[in-house]
């Protein structure tokens, strides 16, 4: 009997998997404004992406008071949530939306996430995100062409 898996169990199993290896991840910074981003799990998954072998990639990102991230895209859908603090996003041409400890969000493949910020002066925001991606994808968050 084939067994059917929803986008919501591999998000569930996704962040498991990442509360389970998140001591051993490595940090690093991306875009103009060094949002500290943290690895937490990448792992193989049996579900196809656009008919291709797939990935998930956990991710944590720190923003500090007032700090905000370049335009850049992923290389599949994104599944957020907002672990403390304020997070204004925007994707393609969509307005900007405030979000708030224990909200979600979504990115479709492909968009354009124009817009990340931490609105507060005072407080740092943190996000976990999953992203889908192919297995092959070299890299899963790709910086937006300056215009």
């Amino acid at each position: 009997m084939k067994t059917v898996v929803t986008y919501r169990a591999v998000l569930s199993l996704t962040v498991g998997i990442a509360i389970g290896v998140g001591g051993m991840a490595l940090a690093h910074h991306t875009g103009e404004g060094q949002v500290k981003v943290t690895q937490l799990s990448q792992r193989d998954i049996i579900e196809k992406l656009d008919g291709k072998a797939a990935s998930a990639t956990v991710k944590e990102v720190t923003f500090e008071p007032g700090q905000k991230d370049s335009p850049h895209r992923h290389a599949g859908p994104v599944f957020g949530y907002v672990l403390e603090g304020e997070y204004e996003h925007a994707i393609d041409d969509e307005p900007v939306k405030t979000y708030k400890a224990g909200d979600t969000f979504y990115e479709p493949s492909g968009s354009v996430h124009r817009v990340a910020r931490n609105p507060s002066a005072k407080t740092k925001t943190r996000l976990l995100a999953v992203i889908l991606h192919p297995r092959d994808a070299k890299v899963v968050t790709v910086p937006e062409a300056k215009k």
